[in-house]
């Protein structure tokens, strides 16, 4: 891999920041629960004379960083989270494997939450040389609700902010090449859950029930035409069935089918329509087949949408910086990220940092996930720089 180095950290910023990593990674705490972690984020910040951070959503805090230059008072604000996954590593050839059973950082937060600390460090340290404000948020809980990003929006931890930044590894993409791609970077997934009435009745006389499988199977294969006839194939939409419940015996015709799921859609304006048909759709199924549907949903993260003009100055930051090989622009992910929230609020970028290299080739979410140190100190040195330009727009 090619480094890039401005040396814009110190010796001590990037100990900090690999250490942090180290730390994070042997013991990872799970949504919700990361009091530790947020310990050891503000003991980091405390030990480099960064002081009066504030907590949010409970484990999480942030801490806001002034510059002192004269020029014009932007606000910018940079997202590290710090939760981990229910997953048992199986990484015995790192020496910070974690050490908690049936826990690992499997989706990069460590390093995420590494490269915030670094480049909150700097710019405490560099605050002489830049006007306006850095808020650097170590949020908690993106991997399950309650999710912090949300709490971001419900408590306007973004007021008055211009713009703000999102970062997350990407295996797909080789170590040193980074990605951003403006309008949708990710899918809102919302949720849903359907219950399916019918009449219980002896499987030798179905005639005499309503069978409350058959309209489950039923929905199953018809609501797949909602994304394949009535979105556009460039939405990218898509409905999943995870679960059906139902069934009290192999002899009796089922009163009731419990069937959960999710959708997804990266346009926000056509988020509302796809939940609204695949009610219809449960509603008209059950019906049609004398039966019932309760249909109810719930919002989740909505789609990370990238500012264009955002995406064009980081893409002319990294070619300049690194080079023009270095930048791709992927295509949207069809999972999701709860700085959707941030989007929701502000201009905002979120970009993709590649860690694909021998020994590092597995996916996100996979016990076999791993990322190597030195995409630590350029990544955070080009955060660094990235800021320093929002900041001086």
């Amino acid at each position: 891999m090619t480094a890039l180095t401005n040396n814009l950290l110190s010796t001590e910023e990037r100990r900090a920041v690999i250490e942090m990593r180290h730390a994070m990674h042997r013991e990872p705490e799970l949504s919700n629960n990361e009091w530790r972690t947020q310990a050891k984020i503000r003991q980091a910040l405390e030990t480099f004379g960064l002081t009066g951070s504030k907590t949010f959503h409970e484990t999480g805090l942030y801490i806001d960083i002034h510059g002192l230059a004269e020029g014009p008072a932007r606000s910018v604000a940079l997202r590290g989270d710090i939760d981990a996954l229910p997953i048992q590593e199986q990484r015995d050839d790192l020496s910070y494997q974690s050490v908690l059973p049936g826990r690992m950082h499997a989706c990069g937060h460590d390093m995420h939450t590494a490269i915030a600390l670094g480049t909150a460090l700097a710019l405490h340290r560099m605050r002489a040389d830049f006007a306006g404000r850095l808020r650097v948020f170590f949020q908690p809980a993106e991997e399950m609700e309650p999710v912090g990003g949300l709490t971001v929006l419900k408590e306007k931890l973004l007021d008055g902010f211009d713009a703000a930044i999102g970062l997350h590894i990407m295996p797909r993409i080789p170590s040193g090449v980074y990605g951003a791609r403006p309008g949708a970077a990710t899918k809102s997934a919302d949720q849903f859950d359907i219950i399916f009435k019918g009449l219980m009745a002896h499987g030798a006389m179905p005639h005499e029930g309503v069978d409350a499988i058959a309209i489950a199977a039923a929905f199953v294969n018809e609501v797949q035409k909602v994304v394949s006839r009535e979105f556009p194939s460039d939405d990218g939409a898509i409905v999943t069935i995870g679960t059906i419940r139902g069934g009290e015996a192999r002899n009796i015709v089922c009163p009731s089918v419990l069937l959960t799921g999710t959708i997804r859609t990266a346009s926000l304006v056509r988020r509302a329509d796809l939940v609204r048909r695949i009610r219809e759709v449960a509603e008209g199924i059950a019906a049609t087949h004398r039966g019932e549907a309760v249909f109810t949903s719930h919002l989740g993260d909505p789609p990370v949408i990238n500012d264009a003009g955002m995406v064009a100055l980081f893409r002319d930051l990294v070619v300049e910086t690194v080079g023009e090989t270095k930048f791709v622009e992927p295509p949207a992910l069809s999972g999701s990220d709860d700085f959707g929230y941030y989007s929701s609020c502000v201009p905002c970028i979120y970009f993709w940092f590649g860690s694909q290299e021998p020994g590092y080739e597995t996916g996100l979410h996979t016990p076999t996930f791993g990322a190597s140190d030195d995409l630590l100190v350029p990544t955070t040195e080009l955060a660094i720089r990235y800021c320093r330009l929002l900041l001086s727009k």
